[in-house]
């Protein structure tokens, strides 16, 4: 714990009284960032995140928008700080290089410092993923890039704003090398929008409850997170459990690649190894170490106590292990843009199924295991713009030792929505023709997995670009406690003349005026065996599939 002895104390239900400040705070930021942004990915789907930090590049508040960006700036704020020089009141950082920001070039982050009469009090920080960024495919989410420079733009800690002016200089070099420049213009205004939100209300804080208060009270907030995680460490029985998952491929060949997990459990502590994975490979599948941290961080909040509140003091009593050639522990110039999307997911699965030894009540079936991206992007024909469409697509939820997977849904390291096919249709010369549930999708169990769903979208009077990244089209969402897998998802292209052919899970192509792709989600893996679902659950699963 932080040993702080020339702070003052804080009592308990002051405490908790700046705790909810501080995440209606971070609450506040994301509301004002979805409502002033450009594109239907941040407005519509709050593919985003935002987050306070103290003096130490510590988290201490986040409002739960994306667990794999939250997690990852857990890890990665320190790396972007120490990559710099110092901030001034009226910096802002801009930044979006894996290998310092820990997501992918999509994933652009800004950074700005909170200041009170000339000190500095923290930082607070928005995330958010841009629909381009350049690089060889729209979207800059190619579905089989073997370099981060094929994946777009890459930013090192650069400042938008130097003691507040801003330099136009670099914000010119940055949308002139995207497809969609307006756009990216009008996304990096509201993150501004919703940073300078946080810093007003921070300041607000600290002129409520003293600067020295609200430092005690980030220290205090550490402590206590830490307290109630280890005392949950505690609980759970000492041991090693290990647990194996892969991955279908990279994209580049078709081996399936392994995640080798090892926990044990001590005391109140918890270590985890990933001796054993995969090394680093062609495909874009690689993760940064961030993005690993992430996803271990989101499944040890899973099974020990999702209440406890997660900031930096949560992770404390965890120590990961990445050997250095893993391509869990990736470094430049290695491709990396799955890495976030994918990778991430099937970590948490591995260290979820290690888990399930131990933590027989907390622990759902695999869940759909993939977030399912697609891009698309050409030239307008309603305009002579180009334009960028980004979208990662819902699928089943792993049966729970309490009830069914849920239909549809975000699973695990993404809490984003979809984009409403009204705004979809709107924004880009696309149609979506179909949009509904896979039945019998998900894995039979005492309590089944959630189904997957199919989303068709046509490119309407115009040829575009398509990238497809996506896992569990081979390897299926396993079951629990003889639980049934899930069924895989797939992918489809469909011709005017209905002619079908099967996509693989991670490809980019040409999508022919007025062709269809078809994007089929993984169900979830069903928990408990099949015979000990209840009779009057049994009957509705046959009556849902005859309709």
């Amino acid at each position: 714990m932080t040993n702080t002895p020339n702070l003052p104390e804080i009592d308990p239900i002051t405490l908790e009284v700046m705790r909810n400040g501080l995440q209606s705070i971070a609450e506040e930021m994301g509301s004002v960032l979805k409502n002033t942004s450009f594109s239907p990915n941040i407005k519509e789907r709050m593919d985003a995140s935002c987050a306070i930090f103290d003096v130490q590049g510590e988290l201490v508040a986040q409002a739960e928008h994306v667990p794999v960006h939250l997690g990852s700036m857990l890890v990665a704020l320190r790396q972007i700080l120490n990559s710099t020089t110092p901030l001034e009141d009226g910096d802002v950082i801009l930044v979006n290089d894996p290998f310092i920001g820990g997501a992918h070039l999509p994933d652009i982050t800004l950074l700005g410092g909170v200041f009170f009469e000339g000190e500095l009090m923290g930082y607070v920080s928005t995330r958010a993923h841009h629909s381009d960024v350049g690089g060889m495919e729209p979207g800059s989410m190619p579905g089989r890039s073997t370099e981060v420079y094929q994946e777009g733009l890459v930013i090192p800690p650069v400042r938008l704003y130097k003691k507040g002016v801003f330099q136009e200089d670099l914000l010119s070099l940055v949308l002139n090398n995207v497809r969609t420049p307006s756009e990216r213009s009008g996304d990096l205004n509201a993150q501004l929008a919703a940073l300078r939100t946080g810093q007003k209300r921070l300041t607000e804080l600290a002129y409520k409850h003293g600067p020295a208060h609200l430092q005690a009270g980030f220290t205090a907030m550490l402590d206590y997170a830490e307290r109630r995680i280890r005392k949950r460490i505690s609980e759970l029985p000492d041991g090693l459990y290990v647990a194996e998952d892969a991955l279908d491929n990279d994209g580049v060949t078709l081996d399936p690649v392994p995640v080798k997990v090892a926990i044990t459990i001590s005391g109140d502590t918890i270590s985890i190894d990933f001796a054993g994975s995969g090394g680093i490979l062609q495909g874009n599948i690689n993760a940064v170490a961030p993005m690993t941290y992430s996803a271990t961080f989101y499944a040890i909040k899973v099974f020990t106590n999702p209440d406890i509140p997660v900031n930096g003091g949560t992770f404390r009593p965890i120590d990961i292990n990445i050997p250095e050639n893993c391509f869990l522990n990736a470094h430049r110039p290695v491709a990396v843009c799955a890495g976030n999307t994918e990778t991430t997911h099937r970590v948490c699965d591995t260290v979820l199924k290690a888990a399930a030894q131990f933590a027989l009540d907390k622990v759902h079936a695999a869940s759909q295991g993939t977030m399912n991206l697609i891009g698309i992007g050409g030239v307008d024909p309603r305009n002579g713009q180009p334009y960028t469409y980004i979208e990662t697509i819902a699928g089943g939820e792993g049966g729970k030792p309490w009830s069914d997977g849920t239909d549809g849904v975000q699973c695990n390291m993404t809490n984003t929505m979809n984009t409403p096919v009204e705004a979809l249709e709107i924004t880009y010369p696309l149609r979506v023709e179909c949009y509904e549930f896979r039945k019998g999708t998900g894995g039979a169990g005492k309590y089944r997995g959630g189904l997957g769903v199919t989303r068709s979208v046509r490119a309407i009077d115009h040829e575009a670009r398509v990238s497809l990244s996506a896992e569990r089209r081979v390897l299926p969402p396993y079951g629990l406690y003889g639980g049934e897998a899930g069924e895989v998802g797939a992918h489809f292209l469909v011709s005017m003349e209905n002619s079908v052919k099967e996509l693989p899970g991670k490809t980019t192509f040409s999508l022919p005026p007025d062709h269809l792709v078809i994007i089929q989600t993984p169900g979830g893996g069903g928990w408990g065996h099949p015979g000990e679902r209840q009779p009057d659950a049994v009957i509705e699963d046959r009556l849902d599939e005859k309709m």
